[in-house]
């Protein structure tokens, strides 16, 4: 990632890169060694923060320290020579690097690549937006030799309502880059035939907020590296607790951290995760071989959508009970949607696990809640959904709107992923700006609304839904004229 012809090594500098080729090769073998011998959990709760670094480097402290600093000092010209042309480890500036955001970003590099058999990294961003802005703007470049040549990329329409804006106005709009949207992305020939030699990538949310939607990974993953392109997924309902991509064939993940990973709400904060050796049509080396620490290094580095610390170790606490966590969230949300099922005053559920659901057999088949063959309660697979399902009510937006207004304990707040339950109405709220015609698209009606089940009992949650609907019925009925005598 440096010019050759621009830095001469001296000898001071030599030992600088020596030293840290050491401290890097010691750092691979311990995790080939023993991080990839762990459970799921383990490396949720350890990450790469080792007895070691703790003792030799920070004062013995249990939990990785909260490095509330701008920028590190060099022991002399050599070494910040080194560090600024990227030829050893550093913590320069820390909207290029810190040392918690390391080890937030070695946590979930860890878990995302759990059970793949090659090597992942990870780049930390202030938000999951960012984290979409960091992982697709790199593939859109113009190509030097063709500096006018047209561009365009294949996405799930069913998104989140912000992708939709960063994809359509931002993308389409102001740069006259293409996006190439997919209704149905169970169809694996509405993929093939949007593709041309202009295309970048290839993104897909799974399962998507609100709407549920799913695809076949590998058989995407398959069809984007024919290609040569790489595939580019959003899981931030599932986590790497449920689903991991990478393991399918997919090149790079993409993390809103605000949400399920973190559960507690206290901030924002977002991730990529990449393979090593990606699949890509850009002419660039440093790109394909290690994408994370290419844009945390360079693109990241100019543009500034760096991670605070604080929030870095504040998320990596959370994400400690991870797979319990998603359990038990997955477990209150499925008995939520089978009960609303048979509620007179709903109209549909959505939720992939519900077996009558049109997907639920293609997402049975990816997802599946980590290490429960090993867990002493399951004692074999088990099939995990996740937190965030989505209803219709009857009687159409004006009873969607009366049912939402009388909730009492569920949230009403467009946040989701939270131990508390929170709900939203899509079509006023996430995805109002895409308008009518982009909400149709997604397959987002005016009486859907989206809930996200915490961590209460689900009884309670269900008493909330219950009183509200039955609000939401009484008012539906009064404005039925009476029939003629």
């Amino acid at each position: 990632m440096y010019d050759e012809d621009e830095v001469t090594i001296t000898p001071g500098m030599q030992a600088y890169i020596d030293k840290n080729a050491a401290y890097l090769d010691k750092r691979a073998k311990y995790i080939r060694e023993v991080v990839k011998g762990w459970k799921f959990d383990t490396i949720a709760v350890h990450g790469l923060y080792s007895v070691e670094d703790a003792i030799e480097d920070y004062q013995g402290a249990i939990i990785e320290p909260v490095f509330m600093s701008a920028s590190q000092a060099y022991r002399d010209s050599d070494e910040m020579e080194c560090a600024l042309a990227y030829l050893i480890p550093t913590w320069c500036y820390s909207r290029i690097a810190n040392p918690s955001t390391y080890y937030y970003e070695w946590a979930l590099a860890l878990l995302e690549g759990y059970g793949f058999d090659g090597e992942t990294s990870c780049c930390s961003t202030s938000s999951g937006m960012a984290a979409i802005s960091t992982a697709t703007q790199p593939f859109l470049v113009h190509q030097q030799e063709h500096v006018h040549e047209p561009r365009n990329f294949v996405a799930t329409a069913q998104c989140y309502g912000g992708t939709f804006q960063l994809f359509t106005v931002r993308y389409m709009q102001e740069r006259g880059i293409e996006c190439r949207w997919v209704e149905n992305p169970q169809n694996i020939e509405e993929w093939a035939c949007k593709i041309d030699k202009n295309t970048r990538f290839l993104y897909g949310e799974l399962p998507s907020n609100p709407a549920q939607g799913f695809f076949d990974i590998q058989a995407v993953a398959d069809l984007a590296h024919s290609h040569n392109l790489p595939l580019i997924c959003d899981t931030t309902v599932a986590t790497p607790a449920l689903l991991r991509p990478i393991c399918h064939g997919a090149d790079i993940v993409v993390q809103s951290a605000t949400k399920t990973l973190t559960s507690s709400g206290f901030g924002v904060c977002g991730a990529l995760i990449a393979r090593h050796n990606l699949t890509t049509n850009i002419d660039n080396d440093d790109l394909k071989k290690d994408f994370p620490l290419y844009v945390k290094y360079l693109p990241n580095r100019d543009t500034g959508p760096n991670l605070h610390p604080m929030q870095a170790i504040m998320t990596l606490n959370d994400m400690r009970t991870l797979r319990s966590k998603v359990d038990l969230l997955s477990r209150n949300t499925m008995k939520v949607a089978e009960a609303l099922q048979n509620h007179p005053q709903i109209e549909s559920v959505a939720y992939l696990g519900l077996p009558d659901h049109p997907l639920h057999e293609l997402a049975s088949r990816y997802m599946w809640l980590v290490d429960a063959e090993h867990d002493e309660q399951y004692g074999k697979p088990v099939n995990r959904y996740g937190h965030l399902m989505s209803f219709c009510v009857k009687g159409g937006a004006e009873a969607t709107r009366t049912f939402f207004d009388a909730l009492q304990r569920i949230w009403r707040a467009t946040d989701l992923g939270r131990i508390k339950s929170v709900a939203t109405i899509p079509a006023i709220s996430t995805h109002q700006q895409q308008g009518e015609e982009g909400r149709k698209l997604a397959h987002i009606p005016p009486n859907m609304v989206r809930l996200c089940v915490g961590g209460e009992h689900a009884d309670d949650t269900l008493a909330d839904l219950d009183q509200a609907l039955a609000q939401a019925g009484t008012a539906t009925s009064a404005r039925v004229p009476s029939a003629p005598a």
